[in-house]
């Protein structure tokens, strides 16, 4: 703990450590991180806090970020994604080791440019419902959220994606897996930042341990319905394709099922494991996205006009919906949307277990400690972007990429455990 303590950082309290500072709601946590964090990575290269009994130190530099994420050592999730087992096991997300290899390996593929062309008509079909909503919502004249709309959107479409099935949210917003899938994530993140509430007996006889159980409850029933028909017809028949919508094409779920007949020998479980992550991971992070790109395209005119301008050149000789090629012609739109995520990250941070002893930034870290990487912060260092608040896509021109830290942009992490479904991602949004 001495070698701890040696790392700056705000004096702890013992047992809880420094716990009882953080404030409660998620909005609010956020906020206090920014400011708290934004603060303290002005004066040190490092920061120690105190997570209860646990140390936590925050990277914020690209050049102590690279010491964990160009590391093949670090790559053990932090303990604070235990808390995410319960709802999503130990898929890709949460595993480590050779299941963990093993789970990546087996899912790369899925992720291939070509099968992502088939989900595009999942994205197609969702977003001309949330754009004939917007419509309608627009014609009353009066100011709405487009938020809740884009979220509903992101989450049909990483629902059909995923399980080839509608979860039809947008036309059903009272939905209990769409209530359950925002609600646990609040659930877990309390627990996430409440030492009292780690303790299994504890959280589900004192703290709000009912409310998640209940929760997870409809998210696990939700998947295994989808799961029995299609896992009945595949081992059936491995070579029947599965249709979306009347369509001949595969979802992700498929693709794990028909995985689950060769020699991979996936049980149920492990299927159900990944499908849930892809959903978790998945809905939020594209809505957050999607909704920073059109706030920070419509404050700025002049950007708007260079997309409507690309736009119109890139579908003027395409059908009304949109191709793979012509979304790889929109690089201005890439540009924006990549500036969008180094302003606005959609995850706000990414924990290791340090695997082994080591120096980062001048100071000794021993092994087992857990170090944060939070981007939002990461993605203001003025050393490597020049009027960090200011939203200019241009600092994405391959140009302007040249030379540049390759840890200073990780919105989807980096190194080995980086983000498998970037692409799908950047398609979606």
């Amino acid at each position: 703990w001495k070698t701890i303590n040696k790392i700056p950082g705000p004096p702890a309290y013992p047992l809880v450590g420094n716990a009882l500072e953080f404030k409660p709601g998620a909005v609010d946590f956020f906020d206090q991180l920014c400011v708290v964090g934004h603060e303290l990575f002005k004066q040190y290269i490092l920061v120690r806090v105190w997570l209860g009994p646990v140390p936590v130190i925050g990277l914020n530099r690209p050049e102590t970020v690279e010491v964990l994420f160009s590391s093949s050592k670090h790559i053990e999730k932090s303990f604070v994604y235990d808390f995410l087992h319960p709802w999503l096991g130990t898929g890709l997300l949460t595993s480590a080791g050779d299941k963990w290899k093993t789970r990546r390996r087996l899912i790369t593929p899925t992720f291939h440019f070509k099968i992502l062309g088939d989900f595009l008509h999942e994205f197609n079909d969702q977003s001309e419902i949330m754009v004939r909503k917007l419509e309608e919502m627009a014609g009353t004249g009066e100011e709405f959220d487009v938020f809740p709309f884009i979220t509903l959107c992101a989450l049909d479409i990483i629902c059909g994606t995923a399980m080839g099935q509608s979860l039809n949210a947008q036309e059903n917003t009272d939905s209990d897996y769409v209530r359950a899938i925002y609600r646990i994530s609040d659930l877990i993140q309390v627990r996430q930042k409440s030492p009292w509430y780690w303790s299994d007996p504890i959280y589900k006889g004192f703290g709000p341990g009912r409310e998640f159980e209940e929760t997870l409850r409809i998210l696990h029933d939700f998947t295994r319905s989808s799961q029995s028909q299609d896992a009945f017809d595949i081992v059936e028949d491995p070579d029947k394709p599965i249709a979306i919508g009347g369509r001949k094409r595969l979802a992700f779920l498929d693709m794990l099922l028909y995985a689950s007949v060769g020699e991979t020998k996936l049980s149920n479980e492990d299927i159900q494991e990944e499908v849930d992550t892809f959903m978790f991971e998945g809905h939020d992070t594209t809505a957050a996205a999607a909704n920073w790109a059109i706030f920070l395209i419509g404050s700025h005119p002049d950007v708007q006009k260079r997309v409507h301008e690309e736009m119109d050149r890139v579908m003027s000789m395409s059908q009304y919906k949109p191709t793979m090629d012509d979304l790889r012609e929109m690089k201005y739109l890439e540009c924006c949307i990549k500036e969008a995520l180094r302003l606005y990250p959609s995850v706000p941070f990414f924990a290791r277990t340090l695997s082994e002893d080591c120096v980062i930034g001048g100071y000794e870290v021993p092994k087992g400690v857990t170090a944060i990487v939070p981007t939002y912060n990461v993605h203001r260092d003025p050393n490597h972007w020049p009027d960090a608040e200011k939203f200019d896509p241009e600092r994405f021109f391959p140009e302007n990429c040249a030379g540049r830290h390759p840890y200073a942009y990780i919105p989807f992490s980096a190194g080995s455990r980086n983000c498998i479904g970037e692409k799908i991602y950047h398609d979606s949004v």
